[in-house]
């Protein structure tokens, strides 16, 4: 079979491509999977994310390597395996990132990626209720909700705090003042999930040049004696299958995956080829290297006032938002559990906001058994929790084997650096500061963990080091730049030295950006568009 593009993942990014590249009729193209549909209710419905958590069907539920700055721990990493990947499955926070993190792309080797350029791939993007404004689109596939008006209450005793403490608000954290205290916004509509799959490819599936294959596992792509790549090889249903492109081969299997089906596919340094006998398409040493992510810790207070806990541990809690969900489509169930946080400084010296924080009206244990589900805490109760924006640490994906079943070796290396190590105890402080603010002492019992105990700089640490996990934004392991020693693609996201392949995804970017990913992988894939029918 053969096509004018192959796409190998159905991501947040796949999706987006899918719909753009088939949209004029002129382009024959194939979307490959290696998981099923997403036509579960529970994709639709925003609190489903919950079910999605340890729901192997759904989730790779991926583990770190163990990580020896975190006590030891294997980090769990789901990655979505499904129509929509990640974004069918994460907790919807719509987040760009700030102006200077897309600048340093800029400045990285990478003309036309700094803010001004990728602004208006974010405008495209967007359906937000502001509608067309320097800032936003108002036409875009991609609903966008702001949370306010459907908060819970003591989000606004949050908000009130950290005004008390001389915080600025942001009213917009997409909008011109990123930094403060505000609500945030969720890619939702009418209170349903809207993923890249729902809002992109399920209205193009009709298209007669559009083609999906579910189930189909990627296990090389396939290059001529030219270093052009050619087409791909897929495991699906136990038979091994092949494809071939006519024009590109376009890599989206996300942070883990797509480096790891280069370095399946001859494409890598040539020493980690060499230990798995696997034979050499492109020396590139890049490929797998300069991972990173965002590394949270969480807080739990006891309030004296009702929250979400309270109506999520019953049945007749459950039962009344369920109907209230049912009939309106608000409350609870509507919205993603953090609804509240924002961008903070941890000390003067900062010249940019360099600490996120969530607050979240539910305190949760995330359980360490697969087996076991998200259950509130059995009182009234609340948490915050923050991540350093930009870490400095720098991790490795791997292949395992040259068996494309087996899972990457995943080592983020987290806490590497001193900065990070520093502004764990700057975001702790953060933590604990905004914990004093009248409005919050007010609603406060006491701090159920880490505890009063825990109050020095060392102790804060040691709490970080054990209970801190990723918030899932893996990125950066193919970064984009202009030198091949240290990057894997150029500007126009195609892989260095080689024809025909692009990667368009969240392992493009050269440095994490500040807040939650998803929205920077959907404008990656909505420019990556751009430059793909630019070359066609």
């Amino acid at each position: 079979m053969t096509y004018d593009y192959i796409i190998a993942g159905a991501g947040a990014a796949g999706c987006v491509l899918a719909n753009r590249l088939s949209a004029s009729g002129e382009h024959s193209v194939l979307l490959l999977e290696a998981g099923g549909k997403d036509s579960s209710w529970w994709f639709k419905i925003p609190v489903g994310f919950a079910k999605m958590y340890y729901n192997p069907t759904f989730n790779w539920m991926y583990y770190s390597q163990p990580q020896k700055q975190l006590a030891g721990r294997e980090i769990y990493a789901p990655r979505g395996k499904v129509q929509g990947g990640s974004g069918s499955i994460n907790a919807m926070i719509y987040v760009r990132g700030q102006a200077h993190d897309f600048n340093d792309w800029a400045a990285n080797g990478n003309d036309g990626w700094g803010f001004k350029d990728v602004l208006p791939y974010f405008r495209k993007l967007e359906n937000h209720p502001l509608g067309d404004t320097e800032y936003h689109g108002g036409s875009g596939p991609i609903s966008i909700t702001p949370m306010k008006g459907q908060t819970h209450a003591i989000c606004d005793v949050f908000l009130k705090g950290c005004e008390q403490l001389g915080y600025g608000l942001s009213d917009d954290f997409n909008g011109p003042n990123f930094e403060g205290a505000g609500l945030y916004d969720v890619n939702t509509r009418n209170g349903e999930r809207c993923s890249s799959s729902f809002a992109h490819l399920h209205p193009a599936l009709a298209r007669p040049n559009l083609s999906v294959e579910l189930h189909a596992l990627v296990d090389r792509v396939l290059f001529d004696d030219q270093q052009r790549a050619t087409g791909i090889s897929v495991t699906q249903h136990g038979v091994v299958r092949t494809f071939t492109a006519r024009k590109e081969v376009i890599l989206c299997a996300g942070a883990v995956d797509t480096p790891k089906i280069l370095q399946l596919s001859g494409v890598a340094d040539k020493q980690l080829l060499a230990e798995h006998n696997i034979p050499l398409v492109k020396d590139l040493p890049a490929v797998g290297q300069n991972l990173q992510d965002h590394l949270c810790a969480s807080y739990y207070y006891k309030a004296n006032i009702p929250t979400l806990n309270d109506q999520l541990s019953s049945l007749f809690g459950q039962f009344k938002l369920g109907l209230k969900y049912l009939l309106t489509r608000k409350g609870a169930l509507a919205m993603s559990v953090n609804q509240a946080g924002g961008f903070f400084r941890g000390n003067a010296e900062q010249a940019h906001p360099n600490l996120q924080l969530y607050f979240n009206p539910l305190s949760y244990q995330i359980p360490k058994n697969n087996k076991a589900s998200l259950k509130p805490e059995p009182y009234s109760g609340f948490l915050l929790c923050f991540n350093p924006c930009r870490p400095t640490s720098r991790g490795t994906i791997r292949i395992a084997s040259k068996n494309p079943r087996d899972a990457a070796l995943i080592d983020p290396n987290y806490l590497s650096t001193q900065k990070d190590i520093d502004e764990v105890i700057q975001g702790s402080r953060l933590m604990r500061k905004i914990m004093q603010a009248p409005a919050l002492k007010g609603v406060t019992v006491a701090e159920v963990l880490p505890g009063a105990a825990v109050e020095t700089d060392e102790q804060m640490l040691q709490y970080f080091r054990e209970n801190s996990g990723s918030i899932y934004h893996l990125c950066g392991s193919c970064a984009m730049g202009s030198d091949p020693l240290v990057s894997v693609v150029d500007k126009r996201l195609k892989v260095h030295g080689l024809q025909g392949l692009r990667i368009v995804d969240a392992s493009i970017f050269p440095n994490v950006t500040s807040g939650n990913t998803h929205a920077a992988v959907l404008m990656v894939a909505e420019k990556g568009a751009d430059l793909i029918l630019q070359d066609a």
